[in-house]
């Protein structure tokens, strides 16, 4: 029983390291980076949005927020992991001054549930952040 508990605790910090280095990824500005953390088949669904995916979508969806908000940083809050499924949380800061942007600042938080594939990498992941305040801050 105890080396199964040092067991999930080893596996529990190899995906908070995972969580940082995704974090990283993000903050690098370099969208394929923050792909490279998906299986080639991977998808990512952003409030029941449509999905993106597969890597090349995956870049296109990371650069969309890279580009709009060019000063963007992502902290990671947390990682909890229940039945296998992982939960980031995290909080997005930036102004948007992208192309067409408002120039407004914003400041969010939200999560993604991770299931992972057997190489290690994000299969699937569903991310979840209120859309009403994010849309309220980039309007002041």
């Amino acid at each position: 029983m105890a080396a199964g508990c040092k067991s999930e605790n080893s596996q529990y910090k190899k995906m908070v390291e995972f969580g940082q280095k995704y974090t990283d990824a993000w903050n690098s500005k370099q969208p394929e980076k923050m792909a490279s953390f998906y299986a080639e088949d991977g998808m990512l669904t952003v409030n029941n949005g449509i999905p993106a995916m597969g890597r090349k979508q995956l870049a296109e969806t990371a650069k969309s927020y890279m580009e709009a908000f060019p000063d963007m940083e992502l902290t990671m809050d947390s990682l909890t992991v229940e039945n296998e499924t992982y939960r980031y949380y995290w909080t997005f800061k930036g102004t948007n001054t992208g192309p067409g942007g408002t120039g407004n600042k914003v400041n969010f938080s939200g999560f993604e549930e991770w299931t992972m594939n057997k190489q290690g990498l994000i299969q699937k992941s569903v991310g979840t952040y209120d859309a009403q305040d994010y849309n309220r801050q980039l309007e002041k």
